[in-house]
């Protein structure tokens, strides 16, 4: 399993034209499930990504977490996290999930997350989504959990 985060100043999420969720500052959480990613995964980086330290504390070390600043959390499918690149032109996906388990995946991820009682906004799984951020810093960083 993987997520990549990002540290933001806002993100959305528009479908079809038309803005379906939106966060102020805080995290976008992009997840994506190897295909061979069991459910315990999911509590392992939903826990990682709330309690991991990369927010600026008054010494601008990063030294808080989203649940230290109280951050609000979008959090989007991204299959396309496993990508094979290796060969050719264009990216396989054969590594990734197919679609029905990595919905169970996902949805348990956001259940997780949304546990800590941050504000947790979402994409909508399966759908054709433009995602805007304000990357903040820049910070992005990739979690990853494997067998």
């Amino acid at each position: 399993m993987r997520v990549l985060l990002q540290r933001t100043a806002a993100a959305e999420v528009w479908i079809d034209g038309t803005q379906f969720s939106s966060t102020k500052a805080g995290l976008l959480l992009l997840h994506g499930t190897h295909q061979d990613d069991r459910e315990d995964f999911c509590g392992i980086l939903a826990d990682k990504a709330v309690n991991l330290r990369i927010f600026e504390d008054r010494e601008g070390k990063m030294n808080l977490s989203a649940l230290d600043v109280n951050a609000e959390v979008m959090i989007v499918s991204q299959f396309t996290l496993y990508a094979d690149t290796r060969k050719g032109r264009r990216p396989g996906f054969s590594e990734a999930m197919e679609p029905s388990r990595a919905e169970e995946l996902y949805n348990r991820f956001v259940e997780l997350v949304r546990a800590s009682e941050l504000k947790v906004a979402t994409g909508q799984f399966g759908a054709s989504m433009e995602v805007k951020l304000t990357n903040s810093g820049p910070v992005t960083i990739l979690l990853e959990h494997e067998e």
